[in-house]
């Protein structure tokens, strides 16, 4: 398990590989909905994403699992249910998962393109990465909506404007800047 954990009280995301065997997608499928029902009855538990395999880029499945800190996600990591789980998928895997914990910025620099294992790239260019896209985010925001957010309270604007930046950032902007700044963020590695 190659794990990076920094401060046991932060948001954490654990991305765990599994490379499933030929013919046997639909019974990983199957297992997938259960791991991530009974993931879900842990204390903590935030979500999950699937991250499936496509063709010519990335044979593997991604399970995107995150937690609101890492005591909460090292429980379930441990936890009998979780170990059971992994046994029922042993026939419908070609070897035993890996598992990535990200604590940071890290999670919006991740490409399934670089492989598993892949480190983040160094904290400062995430940082100014990050900063550029914050900056598109908020003024693309700002201009776009100012007359709606002259009508709200202060509060309001402050929790609906953080909302849509945080949102356009992680599923927008980030992933972009990601792949465009590639070459710089990871180096030889890209």
């Amino acid at each position: 398990m190659n794990q990076s954990i920094t401060d046991s009280y932060h948001h954490v995301t654990a991305m765990i590989t599994h490379q499933v065997k030929p013919g046997r997608t639909q019974g990983y499928e199957e297992w997938i909905k259960g791991i991530s029902a009974a993931a879900r009855q842990f204390e903590g538990h935030l979500g999950v994403s699937i991250l499936r395999p496509q063709a010519g880029k990335n044979p593997n499945y991604i399970i995107v699992l995150q937690f609101d800190h890492i005591d909460h996600l090292q429980t379930w990591l441990d936890s009998d249910i979780r170990k059971d789980w992994i046994e029922r998928v042993q026939p419908l895997v070609r070897a035993d998962e890996t598992v990535q914990v990200l604590t940071g910025l890290e999670t919006w620099f991740y490409l399934p393109s670089l492989g598993q294992g892949t480190p983040p790239p160094p904290r400062y260019k995430m940082a100014v990465v990050t900063w550029i896209g914050v900056c598109l985010a908020v003024g693309t925001l700002s201009t776009l909506l100012a007359g709606f957010y002259a009508r709200l309270p202060f509060l309001i604007r402050l929790m609906v404007s953080s909302g849509l930046v945080v949102t356009a950032l992680t599923y927008l902007v980030m992933p972009q800047l990601t792949r465009l700044f590639r070459p710089w963020l990871y180096g030889k590695r890209a």
